[in-house]
């Protein structure tokens, strides 16, 4: 198995955030969240843990340019569409709580993936609310996103929490501690991805 991490969004170059919106208000201290910084330091920390573990991946998009969706989903159509799958990190903004959990329309093996994820989530974060739909049976939202669509294998795009809540910002999205939870909660879900699916 080999999965496929996607930061959205672009980076910071040389003090340059490279995407336009994508940013937390500036808050009283002053600070300020940038969804692609955020992204790829989660990413990061995926990708330390599953080097230690030996399982397989490909980061995406390691440029701190913002990659274009379709150069993402060409580079991920390149691997095997059964022996891998897609993961997409974003953080969520609209004036919302909780995290979400995204894959395309239909009953597919990536609503299994987004189970997983979601069980996951639930047992690191047991007190802060998934943000589901079950009208399908299952607990992942459906949505027509370009990286959901487009890739030949099973995707998911996890949004975790809003960068415009002050609180899940503030402790979540801009702590070391934060980050490292939000980061171990998608490991130990690809870890049971690759018991259960693969």
């Amino acid at each position: 198995m080999t999965i496929l991490i996607d930061n959205g969004h672009g980076g910071i170059i040389n003090g340059v955030y490279q995407t336009a919106g994508k940013r937390s208000p500036v808050w009283n201290d002053g600070s300020q969240l940038f969804e692609g910084e955020f992204n790829r330091a989660i990413v990061n920390q995926i990708i330390q843990e599953l080097t230690k573990l030996k399982i397989n991946y490909v980061n995406i998009a390691p440029e701190y340019w913002d990659v274009r969706l379709e150069t993402r989903v060409n580079r991920a159509n390149k691997y095997s569409p059964t022996e891998s799958f897609y993961l997409s990190v974003h953080s969520n903004a609209g004036g919302g709580h909780g995290s979400e959990i995204f894959t395309s329309l239909g009953d597919t093996k990536s609503d299994q993936i987004a189970t997983i994820f979601g069980n996951e989530f639930i047992k690191k974060f047991p007190d802060r609310t998934l943000r589901t739909d079950f009208s399908d049976g299952d607990l992942d939202k459906e949505r027509r996103f370009y990286v959901l669509t487009r890739t030949r294998m099973p995707a998911i795009l996890t949004e975790n929490f809003f960068m415009d809540n002050e609180e899940e910002c503030k402790t979540l999205l801009m702590t070391r501690e934060g980050r490292a939870q939000i980061a171990h909660y998608h490991v130990e879900a690809i870890k049971k991805v690759k018991q259960q699916l693969y």
